[in-house]
């Protein structure tokens, strides 16, 4: 009844930028740690970046400096602001909520991912 809607992924240069974005919706009570994650073909998913409700961020070393993770909590919205792109980049991100859809439930709802591609 929660889900977790991503979008602004696509094509890229390497140095470029793009903002992602992930909505949720449904059933919401109270929504806590929210953050992205990324998984590259063959390889583990790995994360990218959190933010708490306070606004407390952590960041993946190879993204520090040049990834950015906001959240908008009156419309339940995450954002990743990602800059000075690089091919290692490229993977499917997708974005994670810590939630509670009813007051007593906690719940961790993922969206389904959105491909990101950097690339000459």
């Amino acid at each position: 009844q929660v889900q977790l809607v991503e979008s602004g992924g696509g094509w890229a240069q390497p140095g470029g930028s793009l903002r992602l974005s992930c909505a949720a919706s449904g059933s919401i009570f109270s929504v806590y740690t929210m953050g992205w994650y990324r998984q590259a073909p063959g390889k583990q998913r790995d994360l990218v970046a959190t933010i708490t409700s306070g606004g407390s961020t952590n960041y993946a070393d190879p993204v520090k400096g040049r990834f950015t993770i906001s959240r908008d909590n009156a419309k339940n919205t995450v954002y990743l602001q990602m800059n000075s792109l690089k091919a290692e980049d490229t993977a499917v991100y997708s974005c994670y909520a810590r939630l509670s859809p009813v007051p007593g439930t906690i719940i961790n709802a993922w969206g389904q991912g959105t491909q990101v591609t950097v690339s000459s």
